[in-house]
């Protein structure tokens, strides 16, 4: 297993401006820690400019510096977050674990994108971030160049999660599995898993600007406005049983004794998450969260690293469920 170098020496912390931060400003703590730890330095002119595309170049020395071993040297090309992410997860020895969910995603008959894999074990080590509302306009889409600022906050997260992150991610993803899938459930599954990586966007629901339900600056989705996508926008028969926008009116559409705890939970189940109890009634305060089920143990969700693939199993996870609801016969 590869080491990581855990993060020691005292770091200089930059204030962001009080004005709405830009694409160079955003993570200045981040940037000044990778900069002064040697992973990503400043250019030429002394400054770090968070605003300019990352290359493969100063992915590779970075790499090197974080794992403790030779990267070989890329070209001075632009990197995409997708292929910015593939080369995290490959020097983090987790390339294997990536094939796995790609291929269980592939032979499972859900036509997964090739960065599939990839991305959702990226996202699950947490290299991505979500840009608060107002700075929206920050948010890359998957195959956009990612900036520097972006790198960085990758880079520092994983100085900071060190081997555990690799580890934990290894274990809980080598045993990623799905169930064979009825027609209608693969239908809704097969969007769902298209839109990987797509970043969180509050009110999105689709993957580019919008005015279909209210004004959408940039493309994305919040998690009640992908189940909107997947259900609903898509065409798909079950959609129209869904007529809530958010995650509470989608969780109160249904009486009490239909809903569905968390052991009874299959495939294209919306499973909603809170502060509710099981019989308690759907409420913005007590319901703010949905997913949609892959499997029994997996969901595939739109929150802070984008639209990503997280576990049913994780403790936290488990006490916030409140219940989940049946769109399609999983049969």
């Amino acid at each position: 297993m590869r080491r990581l170098i855990v993060a020691a020496a005292a770091t200089l912390v930059v204030a962001a401006p009080a004005e709405a931060k830009t694409r160079a400003n955003w993570n200045l703590d981040q940037q000044e820690r990778v900069a002064e730890q040697g992973v990503l330095g400043r250019l030429a002119d002394g400054r770090f400019h968070g605003e300019r595309p990352l290359t493969g170049a100063q992915l590779s020395n970075a790499l090197t510096v974080i794992t403790g071993e030779p990267v070989a040297a890329s070209s001075a090309a632009k990197l995409s977050v997708i292929a910015f992410d593939a080369r995290l997860v490959r020097a983090l020895g987790l390339d294997d674990v990536a094939q796995h969910v790609q291929r269980t995603a592939r032979d499972a008959g859900l036509r997964p994108p090739r960065h599939f894999g990839t991305e959702v074990v990226a996202r699950f080590l947490g290299l991505r971030t979500n840009h608060p509302f107002k700075d929206d306009a920050l948010e890359l889409y998957p195959w956009e160049p990612i900036t520097r600022a972006e790198a960085a906050h990758s880079l520092d997260t994983l100085l900071r999660i060190g081997d555990w992150g690799a580890e934990h991610a290894r274990a809980q993803l080598s045993t990623f599995s799905l169930p064979r899938y009825g027609a209608q459930t693969r239908k809704a599954l097969r969007v769902a898993v298209s839109k990987i990586g797509m970043p969180y966007i509050w009110g999105g629901e689709t993957d580019a600007k919008s005015s279909y339900w209210g004004y959408q600056a940039h493309g994305g989705y919040d998690c009640s406005g992908f189940v909107w996508r997947v259900f609903r926008l898509s065409g798909h028969p079950a959609g129209r049983r869904v007529g809530g926008r958010t995650a509470a009116q989608q969780a109160g559409e249904i009486p009490k004794a239909k809903r569905i705890r968390l052991d009874a939970v299959r495939a294209g189940d919306l499973v909603f998450f809170g502060r509710a109890s099981f019989t308690a009634k759907a409420t913005e305060a007590g319901v703010d969260h949905v997913g949609i089920a892959l499997s029994d143990r997996w969901m595939i969700h739109a929150s802070g690293q984008g639209v990503y693939v997280s576990s049913l199993e994780e403790d936290w996870r488990r006490d916030r469920f409140t219940w989940a609801r049946r769109i399609v016969n999983p049969k």
